[in-house]
C-alpha cells in the first residue's frame, strides 16, 4: 500500500476515535447531570427507555474504538491492509468502505457462508 493511502486511513482512524470519545464524554456527562422528577410513571419509562437506547448505541460504539485502536496499532506496525487470513491485500475501496477490517473481502465471505451453513 501506498505512503499516502496509509497517511490518509491513519487521519481518517484518528479522526473517528476522536469524535467517538468526544461522543462517549458527552452522554456520560449528560447521564451524571440530568436529575429530573417527572411526577408521570409514562414520562419516566420515555427517559429509561432513552437512556436504553443511548447506551446500546455506546457500546457498539465502544467496540468500534476498540477495532479503530487495534487498526491504528496496525498502521504503526505494518501490517494494515494486509488480510489475517490469506495475507493477501486488502483492496482501498474495501478499506475506504470499513477502515477496521482484517480481512479480504474473499476471506470474509467465506467466513460469512460457513457461519451461514452452521446456523450462527
Amino acid at each position: 500500500m501506498k505512503k499516502k493511502d496509509i497517511e490518509y486511513f491513519e487521519e481518517h482512524l484518528k479522526n473517528r476515535l476522536e469524535e467517538l470519545l468526544s461522543q462517549a464524554d458527552n452522554t456520560v456527562s449528560g447521564m451524571i447531570e440530568r436529575k429530573d422528577n417527572f411526577p408521570d410513571p409514562t414520562d419516566r419509562a420515555a427517559l429509561e427507555s432513552d437512556r436504553n437506547f443511548m447506551l446500546r448505541i455506546r457500546d457498539r460504539e465502544s467496540k468500534l474504538i476498540k477495532k479503530i485502536k487495534k487498526a491504528l496499532n496496525r498502521i504503526e506496525n505494518g501490517s494494515f491492509g494486509i488480510c489475517e487470513k490469506c495475507g493477501e491485500d486488502i483492496s482501498i475501496p474495501r478499506l475506504k468502505a470499513r477502515p477496521v477490517t482484517t480481512q479480504c473481502i474473499n476471506c470474509k465471505t467465506k467466513e460469512e457462508a460457513f457461519e451461514k451453513a452452521l446456523g450462527l
